[in-house]
């Protein structure tokens, strides 16, 4: 069953960010890790430190580690089906 998950508002722009899913966890990642001074990137753009942000449908991190957790194993024969929607909008 999709569940809403997150949503992500920039009020300046207006831009809206919403995201449902039916996995049991949400991964938000900002780039803690890139280099403080920005990281070399495409067409001579630099990717700045926390410039952006991800958010990844999943499994619980650490899962097969944690019995109280969904299990992320996959055995032979079974299929693993997915989704995730991201709808993109603006707010004003």
């Amino acid at each position: 069953k999709l569940q809403h998950v997150a949503t992500v508002h920039d009020p300046k722009s207006g831009r809206v960010l919403e995201v449902e899913t039916d996995e049991p966890g949400l991964q938000f990642y900002v780039g803690n890790y890139l280099p403080k001074e920005g990281l070399a990137g495409k067409d001579g753009k630099t990717y700045v430190y926390r410039g952006a942000f991800c958010l990844e449908a999943q499994t619980f991190p650490d899962s097969p580690n944690h019995p109280n957790f969904p299990s992320p194993v996959l055995r032979p024969g079974e299929t693993y089906r997915q989704t995730t929607i991201y709808k993109l909008g603006v707010r004003k």
